[in-house]
């Protein structure tokens, strides 16, 4: 075994700087190799000699005494068994995981409910043709979740969140509340593909929620009947009535409205349609698919009262809207018709069965009651005057075409009996489909 090498002796070994590894005592080196001092540690263990670099050599931070030191701890971890370069390799994974977790954390920091919310959002809404529900789900997420989970880490947000969130509000607005729910879960549904999560996603209904709440529909139930649950829709009974208290009002908008009810459109529909839509010769109104809820055109036979009202609103014709807003030309906004129905219902004189102030949309329901209880017109013809999609199957595969001119004679029919145009025709003959 080496000598140890004292002070004096070692300020002689950098004095006289002779390139070589100079044996310090301890398996203690200082390698001398052109302007480097360092000092280094050598040892053999299972017959395998290994050098361990310590740091260079400084007069004030890293003297012989400070190596000395160093060399003493690894001769002790040799002692006991332990090879020191395998465990400066695991202090440095340790290092090196320590600092991928650091960074893991900090980006956990960053990407926030919020953040990720926003970002699901945008990703989505150019898929959406609802502006309406486009916002309102953005919306739903700042009112209800934002202010108990928008800054957390999505990492973090956990069921108890989930429910803090939803518990206030499941009972009261089911509807909404699992909107919101639905929505929670598409944003860590978003985070799980980015990596960003990998626990189960605490707001999914399915296997999950199901078995802490009860479900949204069962609580609508029981909160509001099914009969009830529906736009209020004025009884066909009074709805030649009502149609003659609205020619009696003027304006675009009463005009809208009655063109709205004699075509069982949806308001907005109503609302946008476009002179290039409408055929007045040909008596036909074809809505191009863009504008529909279903995503299929659909065609419209005009009944002759409809065609009139619309070749007076021609006469006025100021932009490609059918019903334009007369200060700006665009189109008339919903509280075009609402405001009409309004004005007309200010003392509650229309009211649905259940005593509810009647709605726009709800007199597609009307005319879906009287085609039903006061005529023989085959209900598949109803539901393609309404463009719905044809609930069974086989009568779908049947009716492959959307009967316009078989139509045109049961809009006619119900023209005819709103207006009290004629004889009102209580039983209609049978038109085959």
């Amino acid at each position: 075994m080496a000598e140890k090498i004292t002070q004096k002796g070692f300020e002689k070994i950098l004095r006289e700087g002779l390139e070589k590894p100079h044996n310090l005592g301890d398996k203690l080196y200082l390698v001398i190799k052109g302007n480097s001092r360092d000092f280094s540690f050598r040892y053999t263990l299972h017959k395998k000699t290994r050098k361990y670099s310590l740091s260079p050599y400084h007069a004030l931070t890293n003297t012989l005494s400070h190596a000395r030191k160093r060399a003493t701890e690894l001769n002790f971890m040799l002692a006991q068994g332990l090879d020191p370069h395998k465990k400066r390799q695991l202090e440095i994974a340790l290092t090196e995981k320590a600092e991928i977790q650091k960074q893991a954390q900090d980006a956990n920091r960053e990407n926030t409910f919020q953040k990720l919310a926003y970002e699901t959002y945008e990703q989505k809404r150019s898929g959406w043709s609802n502006q309406k529900h486009n916002k309102q789900w953005i919306r739903s997420l700042e009112a209800y979740a934002f202010p108990i989970i928008g800054q957390l880490p999505i990492t973090e947000v956990t069921t108890d969140h989930v429910l803090a969130i939803l518990n206030p509000i499941w009972n009261e607005i089911p509807e909404t509340a699992d909107r919101v729910r639905g929505r929670i879960e598409a944003v860590i549904t978003r985070a799980d593909a980015l990596g960003l999560r990998t626990d189960k996603n605490p707001a999914q209904w399915r296997g999950h929620l199901s078995g802490l709440l009860t479900s949204a529909a069962k609580v609508k139930e029981a909160k509001v009947p099914k009969e009830e649950r529906h736009h209020p829709a004025l009884p066909h009974e009074q709805l030649v009535q009502f149609m003659n208290t609205l020619s009696q009002s003027s304006g675009m908008g009463a005009s809208a409205l009655q063109v709205c009810i004699l075509c069982a459109t949806r308001t907005t529909e109503t609302l946008k349609a476009t002179w290039k839509e409408i055929d007045l010769d040909k008596a036909l109104w074809v809505i191009p698919a863009n504008r529909m809820k279903g995503k299929k055109e659909h065609k419209i036979p005009l009944s002759t009262q409809a065609v009139a009202k619309l070749r007076e609103l021609e006469k006025l014709r100021i932009s490609k809207y059918v019903f334009p807003n007369l200060s700006n030309g665009n189109h008339l906004s919903q509280a075009g018709m609402s405001s009409v129905l309004k004005r007309l219902n200010k003392n509650g004189e229309w009211q649905d069965k259940q005593g509810r102030n009647i709605s726009a949309h709800g007199f597609r329901s009307t005319f879906r009651d009287y085609i039903a209880d006061k005529t023989t017109f085959d209900g598949a013809m109803a539901e393609h005057a309404l463009a719905h999609k044809i609930p069974d199957a086989s009568v779908a595969a049947y009716h492959r075409t959307t009967m316009v001119e078989k139509r045109r004679i049961m809009m006619q029919t119900y023209a005819d009996y709103a207006l009290n145009t004629g004889a009102v025709r209580d039983n209609v003959t049978q038109i085959s489909a």
